[in-house]
């Protein structure tokens, strides 16, 4: 059996479980792996001891964007208002 994830490692991820993530590639799911062996052993009810093998091969890389720097915007300069003292006199 073989099927198609995509893998997506972010060490810097807010939230423990965000750091490494594995999903269908169409569909974004999370895959089910227990329902994947479930099929291959036929789903009928009992206990079975079974050897999972997984090989991985690595069909494409991206790599991760880069962390923007959040800027302040820019401000055009005020012109100064007059003062107080200004206006009275």
């Amino acid at each position: 059996m073989t099927k198609h994830y995509i893998l997506s490692l972010d060490p810097n991820a807010k939230y423990d479980w965000d750091r490494r993530t594995l999903r269908d590639p169409i569909t974004a799911d999370h895959p089910a792996l227990a329902d994947l062996i479930a099929q291959e052993v036929g789903g009928d009810p009992g206990s079975y001891l079974i050897a999972v093998s997984i090989e991985v091969k690595v069909l494409e890389k991206v790599a991760a964007e880069p962390m923007k720097q959040a800027s302040a915007p820019a401000v055009s300069p005020r012109t100064q208002l007059p003062q107080r003292a200004e206006l009275v006199a």
